[in-house]
């Protein structure tokens, strides 16, 4: 994670956001006391919010912690990909 100021953001736009692109890194630009922006590449917001999504409800988030369960047991199996 990255901190920076609004002026100092503005001056090297584009290094902090090729630095939040390529690094996948999250940059906070501090506006004063208790106040902020945070900035991060669209894979890492899409990343969040799929995670988001399956432990929104307690049902997901069962189903997710027995596959998991199982995976660590060795009581899961591969299937092959149906080919057309």
């Amino acid at each position: 994670m990255q901190i920076t100021t609004v002026s100092d953001f503005r001056k090297n736009i584009k290094v902090y956001l090729d630095r939040v692109i390529q690094n996948f890194e999250t940059l906070i630009i501090n506006r004063g006391k208790d106040s902020g922006i945070v900035v991060m590449s669209l894979e890492e917001y899409n990343s969040l919010m799929a995670t988001n999504h399956e432990l929104s409800s307690r049902k997901n988030e069962l189903r997710l912690d027995s596959a998991i369960e199982k995976l660590k047991n060795g009581k899961s199996f591969s299937r092959g990909l149906i080919e057309d």
